[in-house]
């Protein structure tokens, strides 16, 4: 069997507790052949024990992964980032099945930059780094919903495997990276503050649904130059009112 090509797939686990998880998560990307691994403040770092779980065919994984401060700098070069969470309900984002997201990464090419973003053993992902995500995937368990972040990262790699080896890819506008939204959600704030939006609700609530829209769907980089330059036309406009 032909492996598919997966080298635009980055596994990111976001403040990992135990060093054993970290060369798990590597043996799971050897499996499935994703070959980039990034940490986010690790609580521990015991190499000894990453190597010693990740066992001698994924040392190549722990020698190339990368250990960041923060989680915005691991995923400002990303076009898609996938966030994991354990927690569903009315009043939270609506979430895809790891399957229904396979389908979906499946179809990009590989000049588009995936991360498979997790959570800490304890915490998983909290609202604000879920907002930074262009989806939310959910695991769907039986009564017991906890599964070990290993086994998260094995059932989300393995399903992007399979979808790989029978999916096609759909030709698509280079999509934005998070950086680049980044700089959209920046100047939205900027207007919205000057066009005197905040005054009726905080800047949190009109940011959250910003992204929100944005992040429900894959926001191509030319979508990103449209909204800017209409932005830059209502600075224009909130200028010349002013004089």
């Amino acid at each position: 069997m032909n492996s598919p090509d997966l080298s635009n797939i980055t596994v990111i686990l976001n403040g990992p507790r135990y060093p054993e998880n970290i060369g798990a998560a590597a043996r799971c990307c050897k499996n499935t052949g994703i070959g980039i691994l990034r940490i986010v403040s690790p609580e521990r770092l015991d190499m000894d024990k990453i190597y010693k779980m990740a066992t001698h065919e994924a040392k190549d994984i722990v020698d190339g992964m990368i250990v960041y401060d923060n989680l915005k700098t691991a995923i400002e070069d990303l076009h898609f980032v996938a966030g994991t969470t354990a927690r569903t309900g009315r009043k939270r984002r609506p979430t895809h099945t790891p399957r229904e997201l396979a389908g979906e990464i499946a179809s990009f090419g590989k000049e588009t930059s995936v991360g498979l973003l997790f959570g800490s053993e304890k915490w998983g992902l909290n609202n604000d780094e879920l907002s930074l995500c262009s989806c939310v995937v959910n695991i769907p368990t039986s009564d017991f919903s906890s599964i070990n972040l290993a086994q998260s990262v094995m059932i989300l790699c393995y399903e992007i495997f399979t979808a790989k080896l029978h999916g096609s890819i759909i030709q698509r506008p280079r999509l934005a990276t998070f950086k680049e939204k980044e700089g959209m959600y920046n100047h939205l704030y900027d207007i919205f503050e000057k066009i005197g939006l905040f005054e009726k609700q905080t800047p949190s609530y009109w940011m959250l649904n910003a992204r929100r829209l944005f992040n429900g769907k894959a926001i191509s980089a030319k979508d990103v130059k449209m909204v800017r330059g209409f932005l830059r036309q209502v600075d224009w406009a909130l200028k010349n009112a002013a004089n």
